[in-house]
C-alpha cells in the first residue's frame, strides 16, 4: 500500500528536497506552501503523515495544527528551524507526534516518518483486535481512575478522559510495572518504538498533557510521580 505524506513547507528548495526522496522511497506526496493551501488540500483527501514547518504564511504552523488536531489524529511531524523549547512544548501540546529541528538530514527525516507509520499501523491494528472482542476487557483501578487495558479507554469518577495514544501508552506502562522506574530513555523507546534522540521535549511534554488530564493537581502529581535526575514512576496510591 503506497503511503501518502502531506509536506507543508513554504521553502520551496525544502519541499522540493523532501519530496524527491520521499518519492523516490516509493510515498505519494503532496506539497502545500502555507497553512491555507493545507487545510484546504486536507479537505479532499486524507494522508497518512503530515510534515509540517512551524513559520508558515496565511495560517502559520501552530494554528494549522490546531485546526488539523480538531478534525483528525493524523501523525504529525513538525519540522522547524525554530528550536526553543517553548515551540516544541507547544506544537507538542496541541498534538503533533514528532518535532525534528531544521537543519535535518534526509535519513533522519526518513527514519522518524517510518517510525511514525510504524507506531500508527500498530495502534490501529490493536484497536480492531480489541474491537472485536466482547466483555474481556482488563479493567484496572487506581485512585479515582479506571483504566480499560485493553478497550484504551480511561475514567476518572465515572467521566470519560480523552487520551492520545500516546498519552495512554504511557499511562499503560506505569500500570503494567508499578514498581518500576522509567528513564526518559526508555520510555522513548517503549513508547515511540525508536530509538532515543536525546529530546527531553518531546517527554516532558507528553507527561505534562498527560499530568493535566488525569491529576487533581498537576503541578503536584499524585499519579506520576518524578524522581529528579532519574525519571518517573507509578505514585504510591
Amino acid at each position: 500500500m503506497c503511503r501518502r505524506i502531506l509536506i507543508v513547507e513554504d521553502d520551496q528548495f525544502i519541499s522540493d528536497m523532501v519530496n524527491e526522496s520521499l518519492t523516490k522511497e516509493g510515498f505519494e506526496v503532496t506539497a502545500a506552501f502555507n497553512g491555507e493551501e493545507a487545510l484546504e488540500t486536507l479537505k479532499i483527501q486524507t494522508y497518512d503523515v503530515i510534515l509540517l514547518d512551524l513559520m508558515l504564511p496565511k495560517i502559520d504552523g501552530m494554528e494549522c495544527l490546531r485546526i488539523i488536531r480538531s478534525k483528525s489524529m493524523v501523525p504529525v511531524l513538525i519540522m522547524s528551524a525554530k528550536d526553543e523549547d517553548v515551540d516544541k512544548a507547544l506544537g507538542l501540546g496541541f498534538g503533533a507526534d514528532d518535532y525534528i529541528s531544521k537543519p535535518f538530514s534526509m535519513l533522519e527525516l526518513l527514519a522518524r516518518i517510518k517510525a511514525t507509520i510504524r507506531r500508527e499501523t500498530h495502534y490501529m491494528s490493536s484497536r480492531a483486535s480489541e474491537e472485536k472482542k466482547e466483555n474481556k476487557s482488563k479493567i484496572v483501578k487506581i485512585g479515582d481512575l479506571s483504566i480499560d487495558m485493553d478497550g484504551f479507554a480511561v475514567k476518572k469518577l465515572d467521566r470519560e478522559i480523552n487520551l492520545t495514544a500516546k498519552e495512554f501508552n504511557i499511562l499503560k506502562i506505569f500500570i503494567s510495572n508499578p514498581s518500576h522506574v522509567y528513564t526518559k530513555s526508555q520510555l522513548y523507546k517503549a513508547v515511540w518504538q525508536d530509538d532515543y534522540h536525546g529530546d527531553e521535549n518531546v517527554i516532558n511534554v507528553h507527561i505534562r498533557r498527560l499530568r493535566e488530564k488525569i491529576e487533581d493537581d498537576p503541578s503536584h502529581p499524585t499519579y506520576i510521580k518524578t524522581l529528579w535526575g532519574i525519571g518517573y514512576k507509578l505514585g504510591d496510591l
